[in-house]
Formats: C-alpha cells, sequence, structure tokens
C-alpha cells in the first residue's frame, strides 16, 4: 500500500453546522432551503461556479441571489464545512509522522478547494483533488483515474476511505482497495 486516501466531508470534517445560517442569509424557511441546497450540489461539486450554484438555490426557494450575496453564502457555506474532527486531524498527523503518503479525495467545489489547500493541516497531503476542478464527481470512474494519474499509482497502491458506500464501491471498481468510513479509531485499527 503505497498511498492512503481520504474523502474529506463527513470524514476528515465534521458535519456543517452551517446549513441554518444559509437559510438565514438566504431569507428561506430552512424546510424549503434544506432540499435546494442538496438538488444542486452535484452540478456545484463538479464546477459550476458559486453564483450558478447559489441562483439555482435561491430560484428554487424563490429568493433572487446576486453577486453579493452570492459571495456571502460561499463564504458561509465554506466555513461551516471548514471543521475537522480532532480524532481525524490526530489520525493525519500521526500517519503524516510516520512518513505515510497521504491524499484527499473530495467532492467539492473550485471554492472549497481552494480554502482547503489554504489550511495548515492540507500540509500532510501530497495530493488534493477535488471535484470541481476537474469537474467529474465520485462515484465516476473518471475521477479515481485522474487520482491515480495524479499519484502516479496503480489501483492496488491505494487505499481510499469515504463515508459513502457509493463511492467506496465507485472506487473498488476501478481497483482501488476502499472502505466505508466509520471513524477515526476504525481505520486507526483496520491500518495497524
Amino acid at each position: 500500500m503505497n498511498w492512503i486516501v481520504f474523502d474529506y466531508g463527513d470524514v476528515l470534517s465534521k458535519p456543517s453546522a452551517a446549513l441554518p445560517d444559509l437559510a438565514a442569509a438566504m431569507r428561506a424557511p430552512l424546510p424549503e432551503f434544506l432540499p435546494a441546497y442538496w438538488e444542486y450540489r452535484i452540478p456545484y461539486d463538479a464546477g459550476s461556479t458559486p453564483l450558478e450554484y447559489w441562483q439555482a438555490v435561491g430560484d428554487a426557494v424563490g429568493v433572487p441571489v446576486d453577486e453579493a450575496l452570492s459571495a456571502e453564502l460561499t463564504r458561509i457555506d465554506v466555513e461551516g464545512w471548514g471543521h475537522l474532527e480532532p480524532a481525524s486531524l490526530a489520525l493525519l498527523e500521526g500517519l503524516a509522522e510516520a512518513g505515510a503518503n497521504l491524499a484527499l479525495l473530495s467532492n467539492a467545489p473550485i471554492a472549497f478547494g481552494e480554502w482547503v489547500r489554504a489550511q495548515d493541516w492540507a500540509r500532510h497531503f501530497r495530493v488534493t483533488l477535488f471535484s470541481g476542478d476537474v469537474r467529474c464527481v465520485k462515484p465516476d470512474a473518471k475521477i479515481f483515474r485522474l487520482l491515480l494519474d495524479e499519484l502516479g499509482a496503480e489501483p492496488a497502491d491505494c487505499l481510499f476511505f469515504d463515508d459513502r458506500e457509493s463511492n467506496v464501491e465507485g472506487a473498488r471498481a476501478v481497483g482501488l482497495r476502499a472502505h466505508v468510513w466509520n471513524g477515526a479509531d476504525a481505520a486507526r485499527a483496520w491500518l495497524d
């Protein structure tokens, strides 16, 4: 095993607590906002612009979105997903200290990828690949092949952790060893 590859959302990070704040900033009821937030997320994760995404969400809830509101919503959204689980961070730090080759593969918009790369903890990753940057999302086989190209690795050289079974199955279909994330302690036990 030459590479350990992690998903970000709900693996390394805590779930976003910003959804109520986003709905409030949009002046939309949370029960109407939530389905729209998730319905248009895949195109956003696949490279659409923040303005395109927030306008689609706004159209769904009947709220016009201009550049200024889009920028504010993007800031709140990125901040919401920006909190690492302490146990996950400790796992990353321990693996990095041990000399493991670490990579990050996440379905996330371009703005979030830019934020991650600016964080101190991102130094633990030799490679970070975000769906928004390559315009395709997990579990599409293409994104796993792009990852392998970036790593210069064969599929069997990679162990991938993701919280979604569909993404784990997508990785396995390309030949990666992959496991559903059940927390840092479970991953540590598996790696040991």
